[in-house]
């Protein structure tokens, strides 16, 4: 056999199982895929069919471990599984594979690992109670050819039919082929059989029949998904970055992506779930149906630079730049900016960010001597409710609404409040600043009038019979238009009013017109908003997506102990719940460390990361509660020899070393490594939280949720393993997880 021609590719399911895999072996596994690709019957890779399996070989990668192969053609193979050579050939009879009937696409499943990890027997108790009735199975009611006839394997039906306990499902759904998850999750969340088999099944079925002995056609198929070239190779074996996965669309997901929608659309779900690759694949699949003609006629949009710059490198991984040749990518400020200085070139004002402002007002309330008003309240006044809702007149003021706010002020009260307000406001303008949330209700009064001004030219042209003859310039040498013809919006829960107001602007109502992203549970800043009030009518296009495919069942249940019996909104007036939420992926449980203080938390971090030897120090990060912490965590590890880059605005300070930052900078990153630290009491919540608790009891409940929030992103950053730190009294947060799994000793 040549080599010179030889296609050697990675099935989807190895490449996960060989990220488990010591390094040297994946570095083994690289040299070996070069070797194979070069002459497979080369003697040291010892080549040969297994007994009993007509298509199935092995290989040698190096002294203890072996890459099975599918064999589809003469030259070209499909590596299924890497195993240590003794467990190569104890279960021959148990590694199984097949072509799906329903997708065409190839199939391959371990049943030896299936049973021991799946239906293996719990130890038995160390009393012997009154035996228990036998469980019923969860697909009892579904017979054997149902189930085949929706695509579940029928290597794995017998193990559907023993499974009793949710845990035994998804641990089964984390080794069998994606469209048997799919349909087993789905049956099991109560939909209908005829459901299942129109919305899971019959969009990744294949219209014409299928030979099953046929794999070289179907390892071209959509449903058998691998990894061919060098580079994406090297990426899935070091799994150093996440790459494939961070654009890798699965069945669920692919449905919201090209469905067409009468208007505005959201799409929840948990961590993990894939939100982000949907908006992504969402950006491509509009363009691609776009006319050719304007340059930019998307905007892919989220609320921060760091988060902007990642969206851009992940779309041009998945479009290149043909694809962001034709989408703006902006974070939802630096669009504000740009919209306000094209407008207004004069307006070069200083940018003072929240703290700053809270800052004025403490100031300003100094210089009054007035001591019966809260800065944080007045500034969350005045963004809220006076900027949020453009107010401009005391007796606009005295009609606002205020709901969410909490505490009711008198009509006296708010002629102080709004005299304070316009103070405030003279003040700005007297430094020469202006706070970001000035700049967002500015760019939508700006683009409010915009789109009016195109309306009346739309109606213009209907009097003047539908001819194309009415123009108005825009200041800027074209003709008036809306800005884009489709909105994309990453992380949709952390937008200000403002910024829908503008966003709703900047885009004509119509099919497909915007967009959203977001989970309300992963909200870290104050801006709840209704986007029905602010003319975005999401009812009727709404979808959620429940099945994470980063963060374990392990660290996902803790992470939703974490938030506790507190209620979120979806962003349109009503409640958001994260029901059927839940993880394919089964790991290790979270770690909890308790020490004497936080020179003794940061001793033992420094210590726990020299422990995990070869894990790559840039998919190891360690969040905490304050940018202090993070600084003297950061001295303590190059103390110890180990590089540390803390996370700013716009990401990691630097290219290699264990990432350190805020829980705010984690928002939108993941890592296989999670450290959180001082998650103590006084530090989360802040100790000013507590205070608020008989003075002020909605925003004690707000201030409370969002600190939840915070620890809940900060957790869900974790792929493999969580560890949580803190000195002296834990966060009452943790109070669950401590019942549950005592700490460990310090």
């Amino acid at each position: 056999m040549t080599g010179k021609n030889v296609t050697l590719r990675l099935l989807d399911k190895a490449d996960r199982e060989i990220l488990k895999l010591p390094r040297p072996v994946k570095g083994a596994i690289y040299d070996f895929q070069h070797k194979f690709k070069t002459n497979p019957d080369s003697a040291g890779l010892r080549l040969k069919q297994l007994q009993g399996h007509d298509k199935l070989h092995s290989a040698r990668v190096n002294d203890e471990y072996r890459a099975l192969l599918l064999r589809l053609a003469d030259d070209d193979w499909l590596i299924v599984s890497v195993k240590h050579r003794k467990d190569v050939y104890a279960h021959l009879d148990r590694l199984t594979y097949s072509v799906n009937r329903v997708t065409g696409g190839i199939e391959y499943v371990d049943l030896q690992v299936v049973q021991e990890e799946v239906l293996a027997p719990a130890p038995p108790p160390s009393a012997a109670p009154a035996e228990p009735a036998a469980p019923e199975p969860l697909f009892a009611k579904w017979s054997e050819q149902q189930l085949t006839d929706l695509g579940v394997a029928p290597s794995l039906v017998p193990v559907v039919a023993a499974l009793t306990t949710e845990d035994q499902l998804l641990g089964l759904v984390e080794y069998a082929p994606q469209l048997t998850g799919e349909v087993l999750l789905a049956l099991y969340d109560g939909k209908a059989y005829d459901d299942v088999l129109e919305q899971v099944t019959a969009p990744v079925a294949v219209p014409d029949p299928v030979d099953p002995e046929d794999y070289r056609a179907a390892a071209d198929r959509p449903a058998t998904i691998v990894t061919t070239t060098d580079d994406a190779l090297r990426e899935a074996l070091e799994g150093e970055d996440f790459g494939r996965w961070k654009v890798f669309l699965h069945p669920t997901q692919a449905k919201l992506v090209t469905r067409d929608y009468s208007g505005p659309a959201r799409v929840g779900g948990g961590p993990g779930t894939g939100k982000t690759i949907v908006a992504l694949h969402r950006v491509r699949h509009l363009v691609e149906r776009l006319p050719a003609g304007r340059t930019k006629p998307v905007l892919l949009t989220t609320y921060n630079k760091n988060l902007a710059a990642d969206l851009r490198s992940r779309l041009l991984a998945l479009g290149g730049e043909a694809l962001l040749s034709r989408v703006e990518i902006s974070h939802v400020d630096q669009l504000a900016l740009r919209t306000v200085r094209e407008a207004e070139p004069g307006n070069r004002k200083r940018i003072v960010d929240e703290a700053q402002a809270v800052r004025e007002w403490r100031s300003l309330l100094d210089e009054l001597g007035e001591d019966g008003w809260d800065a944080e309240f007045l500034h969350d006044e005045w963004t809220q409710v006076i900027l949020g809702q453009a107010v401009t007149s005391r007796t606009d003021y005295f009609r606002a609404r205020r709901a969410g706010r909490g505490r009711t002020v008198s009509r006296a009260e708010r002629a102080e409040i709004w005299q304070l307000a316009e103070r405030f406001a003279q003040r700005l303008d007297r430094l020469g600043v202006q706070t970001w949330d000035q700049i967002a209700e500015r760019a939508a009064q700006l683009e409010a009038g915009r789109a009016r001004r195109i309306q009346d030219i739309e109606r213009l042209r209907e009097e003047a019979g539908g001819l194309d003859n009415v123009h108005v310039a825009d200041g800027s040498g074209g003709w008036l238009r809306y800005r884009y013809r489709h909105i994309v919006v990453d992380e949709a829960q952390d937008l200000r009013p403002a910024h829908w107001k503008m966003l709703r602007a900047m885009t004509a109502p119509d099919r497909n017109d915007l967009f959203l992203v977001g989970d309300t549970h992963q909200r870290i800043y104050k801006n709840q908003v209704t986007l029905g009030s602010l003319g975005i009518n999401i009812r009727g296009r709404a979808s959620k997506l429940s099945l994470s495919y980063r963060t374990t069942r392990q660290i996902l249940r803790s992470a939703l102990n974490v938030l506790g019996e507190e209620t979120y909104d979806d962003l349109d007036g009503s409640a958001e719940t994260l029901a059927g939420y839940r993880s394919v992926l089964s790991g290790a449980v979270p770690n909890l460390h308790r020490l004497a203080d936080w020179a003794d938390e940061r001793e033992a971090i420094a210590a726990l990361i020299e422990s995990w030897g070869e894990v790559p120090h840039e998919q190891i990060a360690i969040a905490v509660p304050t940018n202090d912490m993070a600084r003297e965590v950061a001295y303590a590890l190059r103390e110890r020899g180990i590089m540390a880059l803390e996370i700013g605005p716009d990401g990691p300070l630097g290219d290699s070393g264990v990432h350190i930052g805020t829980m705010f900078r984690f928002k939108g990153l993941e890592y296989q490594r999670m450290i959180i630290a001082g998650v103590t009491d006084g530090l989360v919540p802040r100790a000013g939280v507590r205070q608020r608790r008989a003075t002020d009891p909605a925003r004690y409940r707000t201030e409370m949720q969002r600190a939840r929030s915070l620890l809940f992103v900060a957790a869900t950053r974790a792929r493999d393993s969580l560890d949580v730190f803190w000195h002296g009294e834990p966060s009452p947060f943790l109070k669950e997880l401590i019942e549950v799994r005592p700490p460990a000793a310090a």
